[in-house]
């Protein structure tokens, strides 16, 4: 089996420190962290958050888990990835989303929701050549550069881009401009016939996109246990039902199951694998030491 790679998000967002000294110690090659200007619970910025991760750990790469592009000024998100990028050591991950689950912070940042694709596709385009270029000048729909040049430039040159989403214009984004393709809720199923078609995309790469999952995930000797804190801090997060959903998108039940489901994703095709804690905030450190102490090493030795 090839090197399967595992990423923990972030779990609370006041104990950044300890939480990435424990991430790192416990083995995970990625730290992730999130981010929504508004949404149905508390959220924090995904970027600044890592800075504080990147300033207590020296190994474990760090990745947005995404970062809402189209709120963002291209040349603006350029210069905190590339601040962001050199101050960890060149170990920043881009993660890519569009957003737009939650209009009421597309309008509050003066950004019309239905120009999240095309501002997002911009905004890469714009800040790929900002990170490895001079002198660069831009005439887009949304963006106008005359000449500049970023300095001080990442230290990856570029730092890796991870695009998420489900649609069909997430996987043409992902053939065209990243190194991965990390979506959520989503089946094995999905995600084997979305990496046929980003290949398929790919045509013209010289290198292929790196296949990644992200999941939520709740661990526990007792499945019902599992499966009922997965689903009320699911249907919490996202203001819906997800009773029949957590099944389906995410990882519950005991170490043995989630061995068995896990490997249904490895054997669609992922080779990074991001998991996020669904429980509540007292059985969040349990829920994720248990994860490395029992399902992870399956996959790595």
């Amino acid at each position: 089996m090839a090197k399967i790679e595992f990423g923990i998000s972030l779990r609370q967002s006041d104990n950044v420190v300890e939480e990435a000294r424990e991430a790192e110690t416990q083995g995970y090659d990625f730290l992730t962290a999130g981010e929504h200007m508004f949404f149905h619970g508390p959220t924090t910025n995904g970027l600044i958050t890592l800075a504080g991760a990147a300033a207590a750990t020296t190994r474990i790469r760090l990745m947005t888990s995404i970062t809402l592009i189209p709120l963002y000024p291209a040349a603006v998100l350029a210069k905190q990835i590339a601040t962001l990028d050199r101050l960890s050591g060149g170990r920043f991950n881009l993660g890519v989303g569009v957003g737009g689950e939650y209009p009421k912070e597309f309008e509050a940042c003066g950004v019309p929701v239905n120009q999240r694709g095309p501002r997002t596709d911009e905004s890469l385009d714009v800040m790929i050549r900002l990170w490895t270029e001079d002198n660069v000048t831009y005439d887009g729909r949304f963006n106008k550069l005359s000449g500049v040049t970023l300095i001080p430039k990442p230290i990856q040159k570029p730092p890796p881009i991870w695009v998420s989403g489900r649609s069909d214009g997430a996987m043409k984004r992902t053939a065209r401009f990243a190194q991965g393709w990390i979506p959520y809720m989503y089946t094995p199923e999905m995600l084997q016939k979305s990496i046929d078609k980003i290949t398929g995309y790919s045509e013209s790469r010289d290198s292929p996109v790196n296949p990644g999952i992200y999941l939520f995930f709740a661990v526990h000797e007792d499945p019902k246990r599992a499966l009922k804190m997965c689903s009320e801090k699911l249907s919490t997060q996202y203001n819906q039902d997800f009773s029949n959903l957590v099944g389906k998108y995410a990882l519950s039940g005991t170490p043995d199951q989630c061995i068995a489901r896990l490997n249904e994703y490895v054997e669609s095709g992922a080779k990074t694998v991001i998991l996020s804690s669904a429980c509540p905030p007292d059985y969040m450190e349990e829920n994720q030491r248990l994860l490395a102490k029992t399902v992870l090493p399956a996959f790595t030795n």
